[in-house]
């Protein structure tokens, strides 16, 4: 019985990472499109029997039927277990029912990728929370260490202090300030409404020193950047940013960049030109603690 890795088309570099670090080669497959879009997906190699790892984020919409597929196709193929690994796990914001006559978006993704499932690795899910709606053993993983590594291996950067950009997010900035040997605090945050954020000032002594805002998502950017501009009028003399997932919608880089970031760090768990830190080890070290019973 032999362990292999299955790259769906959104994890490509995660799951070529994991299957070097690990030894365990990759399953071949065909992935297409036919004439009217929808998806192909074959299994080439012979896989019965064998543990199975599927690498594949679930954002954006496509890439969840990608994942349900392949998920499909490995257990037609007899395969003996499926241990699903989701860089991104899309749908994590609507975790619960905020107005009535809502779906909870994450648990219903999270049922269906546990049909055929037998168990799920997230990188640094949303909420922890949304690991108890998969109907399988779902564990995460952080980020954060790497990340961490990367500032403090980084020439001249120096970090004075970690700060989260609220409160809820602060676990993380004294993690990876442990890591840096730095300082670490949080900024005030208040959500007006979905598009509204008012970052209310803090009195951190900023001044003249190298700050890390470090956050799981950044997506719109919009939050990050008042962040930014607050800490620049407080007299901060530099700006790193740094999330775990980079989605970086529309003008969000300008808006980092404008409002004064001089560096914008984010991982691989999806793919930008942003990404330089590789997730693939934190991953490794749960697939042999959790496959290697």
């Amino acid at each position: 019985m032999g362990r292999y890795i299955l790259s769906g088309s959104a994890s490509k570099t995660v799951a070529k990472d994991l299957s070097k670090q690990l030894g365990w080669p990759l399953v071949k497959t065909e992935i297409k499109r036919f004439p009217d879009n929808e998806l192909y997906i074959r299994i080439l190699d012979e896989i019965e029997d064998e543990d199975i790892v599927v690498v594949q984020n679930t954002y954006p919409d496509n890439n969840i039927i990608e994942l349900l597929l392949l998920q499909d196709a490995l257990s037609e193929a007899g395969a003996n277990t499926i241990t699903v690994v989701i860089p991104y796990f899309g749908y994590s914001r609507q975790d619960k029912k905020f107005n009535k006559g809502e779906p909870i978006s994450a648990r219903a993704i999270a049922e269906h990728i546990s049909l055929h499932a037998s168990k799920t690795i997230i990188i640094d899910p949303h909420k922890k929370h949304i690991l108890d709606f998969f109907r399988i053993p779902a564990v995460s993983c952080t980020a954060v260490s790497e990340i961490a590594e990367y500032i403090k291996n980084k020439k001249n950067s120096n970090i004075d202090l970690v700060l989260a950009p609220d409160k809820g997010a602060l676990e993380r900035a004294q993690m990876a300030s442990n890591i840096i040997d730095c300082e670490y605090d949080y900024m005030e945050k208040t959500r007006i409404s979905d598009h509204i954020v008012e970052i209310k000032p803090k009195n951190l002594n900023v001044k003249k020193k190298k700050i890390l805002i470090i956050d799981d998502i950044i997506s719109t950017g919009g939050t990050m950047a008042k962040s930014i501009k607050e800490l620049k009028r407080q007299g901060a003399e530099k700006i790193y940013v740094a999330c775990t997932h980079g989605l970086f919608i529309g003008n969000a880089v300008e808006k980092l960049l404008s409002a004064g970031c001089d560096e914008i760090i984010s991982t691989d768990t999806i793919h930008s030109k942003f990404s330089k830190v590789k997730i693939a080890s934190c991953v490794a070290k749960i697939l042999e603690e959790k496959l290697l019973d």
